[in-house]
């Protein structure tokens, strides 16, 4: 069986709203709502597990699972201090019968059922070829130069061409993320995205190219852009 986990327990302090980010509206429907969507949408995706603030329990039952009849979110979980701490308060939720997991942030309310899909295919194709391979993450080529910078200076310039941004969904095999978490809590090691928690395991993760419209809405322009996209794309 396939899962996804959607992470919703952010507070969106930089859009500095009087409500976290994902329960703000586009188009009179929260952010969350357009994000699960996709997922209610996917006949990859059998069950759907939400992380969000003890605070928003039961108004996101009450005004988006149930007033959209999202009937394949089978859990609300409280969401912990950090992202990887509501990713894996969920993991552990999850049925011994799930067999891979997709993984994605709540406030990019842009992704496709085609991603969705395309992702679990290609995980399931690339292990088959290499069971090294343990896990599949949507991402997106750098577009601007990339510098590193030491004390105020340019130390170096980073090969474009080998520089991706990282996106969600992430999809793993149930197993191997939760392995990974768990070893992240026993060695108290915090890591960018779920997949930085796979690839100090040795485990291979593939890369899926994504779209730059895939945005995590986290400030006011990214707000503006999304109900542009949207409303390009006929999502309203």
């Amino acid at each position: 069986m396939n899962v996804a986990i959607i992470t919703a327990a952010g507070k969106g302090i930089r859009l500095k709203g009087n409500i976290s980010k994902q329960f703000m509206n586009i188009y009179g429907k929260p952010i969350l709502a357009h994000t699960i969507t996709a997922f209610q949408r996917s006949s990859k995706i059998k069950e759907i597990y939400v992380s969000v603030p003890k605070d928003y329990l039961e108004s996101c039952q009450k005004s988006i699972i149930e007033k959209y009849s999202f009937d394949k979110v089978k859990k609300l979980v409280i969401g912990g201090n950090s992202r990887q701490e509501s990713v894996y308060n969920a993991l552990i939720e999850l049925p011994s019968s799930t067999k891979l997991v997709s993984i994605h942030d709540g406030v990019r309310p842009l992704i496709t059922v085609e991603e969705i899909d395309v992702l679990i295919n290609t995980l399931i194709r690339e292990n088959g070829k290499d069971p090294g391979v343990k896990g599949v993450i949507m991402a997106e080529s750098a577009r601007e130069t990339v510098k590193v910078i030491g004390k105020g200076t340019i130390d170096r310039t980073i090969p474009r061409d080998t520089v991706w941004h990282a996106q969600t969904p992430q999809t793993f095999f149930y197993k191997n993320i939760l392995e990974a978490h768990n070893k992240a809590r026993e060695d108290n090691f915090i890591g960018t995205d779920d997949a930085s928690l796979m690839e100090r395991m040795n485990w291979k993760v593939g890369v899926v190219r994504g779209r730059h419209e895939n945005i995590k809405i986290t400030t006011p322009l990214d707000l503006f852009l999304a109900e542009l996209i949207m409303t390009r794309n006929g999502r309203r």
